[in-house]
């Protein structure tokens, strides 16, 4: 992605989808643009008309930190756009990632893609769902419990299973989800919010290569510049074996690892609670096998291969 006219695209959205009387602006006639116009942006911002243009048309380079919050006080950004709105500006670089990467999430040469005290802490966790995602959302690794609620996603020839594919490329995702148009728009705002998070990863601008080229849905969605960082929720399911339930999610960032992160769903009631048990029940391991309790149904190819 071009840093310039991602910051140019991303201001254009923003601003469009701010009403005059939002921002305390007077409607005065017809207007021919929804949202705000350049101008009031520039006002509200206390920029100049000529330098706001430059930065939407990527000519004006390292805006101060005081223009960025004045801009984001101005488009009424929220925390994960605010961040991302940085991010597009100062294109941080990530220690540890150099050279191309086979698109779609491929595994990393040399091992396990997560570490062992981490493949321990998902079976520790065995009564929850929980997995590893990468900053492409690719599943790193799963427990028993998360392999049995998600599925399958089908990883690419030797590489990785990726949520974001399972989510626009798979059609069981949308049995799976039945709020499944929210979960592709916060997928594809996490993935936005990665991808200006860590422009040198090669990981994250592979899977929108990939999906931009084979899902019309996913183009739509990426156009529309939403960021989300997903950092916590509700998300609902549509089991094919336990039937309708609500989960909570927490996603935790795991320092030092590459930008992993660690997700966990927990049951905010009784119905969910009875679900994960029967679903537990259900995707428990057969009689006299062991193991480290990752390693049954669901997410092992291309994992553990």
């Amino acid at each position: 992605m071009n840093p310039a006219s991602e910051l140019g695209s991303f201001l254009m959205s923003r601003r469009a989808r701010v009403a005059p009387e939002e921002a305390g602006l007077p409607v005065v006639g017809r207007r021919r643009v929804a949202g705000l116009r350049r101008e009031e942006v520039a006002e509200l911002a206390g920029v100049s008309l000529v330098y706001y243009t430059r930065l939407e048309q990527g000519r004006a380079h390292h805006p101060s930190d005081a223009v960025l919050g004045a801009l984001a006080r101005a488009l009424r950004l929220d925390t994960a756009e605010r961040a991302h709105l940085y991010d597009l500006v100062r294109r941080p670089r990530v220690r540890g990632v150099s050279g191309p990467a086979p698109a779609g999430g491929a595994a990393p040469a040399g091992g396990r893609p997560v570490r062992d005290g981490l493949r321990r802490l998902l079976a520790a966790v065995g009564a929850v769902p929980a997995y590893v995602l990468s900053p492409a959302m690719d599943v790193l690794d799963a427990n028993d419990l998360a392999r049995a609620l998600v599925g399958l996603p089908a990883p690419v020839p030797g590489g990785l299973p990726n949520l974001a594919r399972h989510v626009f490329l798979e059609a069981d995702a949308r049995a799976l989800y039945p709020h499944w148009e929210e979960v592709a728009r916060q997928t594809v705002g996490f993935l936005r919010f990665s991808a200006g998070r860590r422009p040198d990863d090669p990981g994250p601008a592979g899977i929108v290569a990939e999906l931009c080229r084979h899902s019309a849905e996913f183009r739509s969605l990426w156009a529309a510049q939403e960021v989300a960082e997903k950092s916590y929720g509700t998300k609902g399911f549509r089991h094919p074996v336990v039937g309708c339930f609500d989960l909570a999610y927490e996603t935790l960032a795991l320092p030092g690892d590459a930008g992993h992160s660690l997700v966990v769903f927990t049951p905010p009631d009784a119905r969910a609670d009875e679900a994960l048990r029967l679903l537990g029940s259900w995707a428990a391991p057969a009689p006299g096998v062991t193991g480290a309790g990752s390693r049954t149904r669901g997410f092992d190819r291309g994992i553990h291969d």
